[in-house]
Formats: C-alpha cells, structure tokens, sequence
C-alpha cells in the first residue's frame, strides 16, 4: 500500500493533544499541504488564520460573544460561560481557522468553492498525520455564526468551513471502521 492510501485509511481524529507549542516550519507544511488542495478554475479560494498562544484569544472572544447572544436575556454567569467558551479554544497549543473566500467572477460556482476548501483541510489533516501531529476537524453552530465570521474579518461571501485543532497526540487514535465501498457503489459500465 503507498505511503499516501496508508495515511488516509490510518489517519483519526485526535481531539486531546499535549499543551506543547508546534514549530512554526512544521505548521507551513500543513499550511502548503492546504494550498495544493484541487480547485475547479484554480481560483484557490482558501484563506488560512494560524492561532498559536495568545492569538488563540481571538477565536476564545468570538465563542464568548456567541455565546453570550445566544443565551440572551437569560440569567447566566458571564465569568463562567467565559471560562467554557475559552476552554474551546485553548484545548489545542494550534488552532487553524479555514474560510472560503469565493470567486466573484460569475461562472464560478459557490459551492465548488465550498468544496475545494474542504479538499484544503483534508489535505492538511493528512499532512498533519504524516508530520506525527494529532489534529481534529470541527465545525459546530457557533462556526457559522456571523459574529465568528465578524471575528475573523470576513467579509459578505466569505464564510468559515472549519477549525482545525492541532499538536502532539495524548491519547491513542481510535480504531477505524467503515462500512464496505461495495455497499455504496453502483458501476455504470454500459454492459
């Protein structure tokens, strides 16, 4: 089996990770992995917000403000819904923010645009499995939230399809199962 189709049947999810930085040389590869994802016209609609240390406040903001509209005028303790909504983005010593910024030329189609963006994150959790790095793709209410996409300076078309989080494994991967291909799959052969 090639390296490649090993790391995809082999990469997981890894959600809990060590509180270690990640060197910025081994975070560009992950960046450049993204950047060479397939894109109908080669508009390369991706756009990428690296979060590491402090700058990860940005992201810790944005689920507080959310958050806080989302529970209105309800009774709740700011301080600790502050500490939840932090919590989220300090669960990674990396988080990497993912947006699609369309085309406006007109024959370009959104949701290709949509797609190659997620093609970009594919590529950089498979680039991250390779470099030894745990990483985890979410997304969730909150990311599609206009005060996220507020946060993050995006402007009418633009939107976020993902948060990357990433570092160093603390945990084992799960095991990987899928349901057989053949179950999915109708040939059309014209025989």
């Amino acid at each position: 089996m090639s390296d490649v189709l090993r790391a995809i049947r082999e990469r997981r999810s890894i959600g809990k990770v060590k509180d270690e930085p990640i060197d910025r040389p081994i975070l560009e590869q992950i960046l450049e992995a993204g950047n060479w994802a397939p894109n109908h016209h080669h508009t390369e609609p991706w756009r990428f917000f690296v979060m590491t240390g402090a700058g990860r406040g940005v992201l810790a903001d944005a689920y507080f403000q959310v958050a806080c509209q989302q529970a209105g005028d309800g009774m709740f303790d700011p301080d600790e819904l502050r500490r939840k909504q932090e919590a989220k983005a300090f669960r990674a010593p990396v988080v990497i923010a993912v947006a699609v910024s369309p085309s406006a030329v007109p024959n370009i189609d959104k949701r290709e645009e949509i797609a190659a963006a997620h093609a970009a994150v594919q590529n950089m959790l498979l680039a991250a499995h390779e470099l030894g790095l745990g990483a985890v793709w979410r997304t969730g209410e909150p990311l599609y939230h206009p005060l996220m996409k507020e946060a993050f300076g995006l402007n009418g078309s633009e939107e976020l399809v993902a948060l990357i989080y990433i570092g160093k494994p603390d945990m084992e991967p799960p095991e990987g199962k899928r349901n057989p291909v053949k179950d999915k799959t109708t040939w059309l052969t014209g025989e």
